[in-house]
């Protein structure tokens, strides 16, 4: 029992430092310089190295006593603010997952979707015209190859907007709009009611996939509150807009990234389990050969529901 409680704290202790007490260190750190160096003299290596040598000329950190009392409060202090990070990042989650009734979201949502159908526009007429044989401008042929790089990158360029027409203000929650809408097609299903039936079901493999996708989209949230804390530094010392920059897009990336790959997961384990799960409420026999039918799915959904 002793050495496992040795490896529990161990881990607990690793897990603490890298996710709490390092990138909390550093931001406190990056503040320390800002406050002494501040906008004009934000380069001043030798003002930097003054502070520090008379910090360490201070009777009062001779004594083994107050030492240690500043690197517990060092500690505190940064583990205090990987918190707050944490709590704003969940609420940066919240807001890029929201549907949005206030007046803002509706006119972000309404703009999106205006985007949206413009290219999509522009996406039907280089089909019509793929298949007509003919260019938009000037009416000549162009090749088979040519015009179906132009599909592409029309397609492309109406996806980055979203994959169906916008219904929330962000990329994010018109994703995991998408992924609903699509198992709710092919299937019939309502996949808030049907995803915590079906995740009690899943393989170990499948689940950590899926927790996977989820953590990195909480980090990336995690990483932009970052950017915040860093963009107020930046108010004083502003070398500290460079770490909000690098933040902020290395966030974006890595949450758009996360987030595709959870609703794509999410999409694939409907299509893989969804049967089973009908299965196993005795809706389908066991015996019966084929797919989950729209019908099947309309009865796991009424049935989920419970009040209907």
């Amino acid at each position: 029992m002793n050495p496992l409680l040795a490896t529990l704290g161990g881990k607990l202790t690793e897990r603490w430092l890298n996710s709490l007490v390092l990138p909390g260190a550093l931001f406190l750190a990056t503040s320390a310089v800002g406050s002494v160096l501040g906008h004009r003299h934000w380069h001043d290596v030798d003002r930097l190295r003054t502070a520090l040598d008379e910090l360490a000329a201070r009777p009062a950190l001779d004594s083994t006593g107050t030492a240690a009392l500043l690197v517990a409060l060092i500690l505190l202090a940064s583990t205090a603010a990987s918190l707050a990070t944490q709590f704003l990042g969940g609420a940066i989650e919240r807001w890029r997952l929201r549907f949005g009734r206030d007046p803002l979201s509706r006119a972000l949502t309404a703009r999106r979707a205006r985007q949206w159908r413009h290219r999509d526009a522009e996406l039907t007429l280089a089909i019509e015209q793929a298949v007509g044989g003919t260019t938009g401008s000037g009416g000549a042929g162009t090749s088979p190859d040519g015009a179906l790089a132009r599909i592409q990158a029309l397609t492309e360029t109406r996806d980055r907007v979203a994959l169906r027409e916008p219904v929330r203000p962000t990329w994010y929650g018109d994703r995991m709009q998408a992924a609903a809408d699509r198992v709710e097609a092919a299937y019939g299903v309502d996949l808030a009611v049907l995803w915590p039936r079906l995740w009690l079901l899943l393989p170990e493999p499948a689940v950590r996939q899926i927790q996977s996708a989820r953590d990195s989209f909480g980090a990336a949230g995690r990483l932009t509150a970052w950017a915040v804390g860093y963009a107020l530094l930046a108010c004083w010392w502003w070398p500290a807009a460079l770490a909000v920059v690098g933040c902020a897009v290395v966030a974006r990336s890595r949450a758009r990234s996360a987030l595709a790959a959870l609703a794509g997961l999410i999409e694939a384990a409907v299509d893989v389990h969804g049967r089973e799960l009908a299965t196993r409420i005795g809706l389908v026999s066991p015996e019966t050969p084929g797919r989950l039918t729209p019908d099947t799915g309309d009865d796991m959904s009424a049935l989920f529901r419970k009040a209907e």
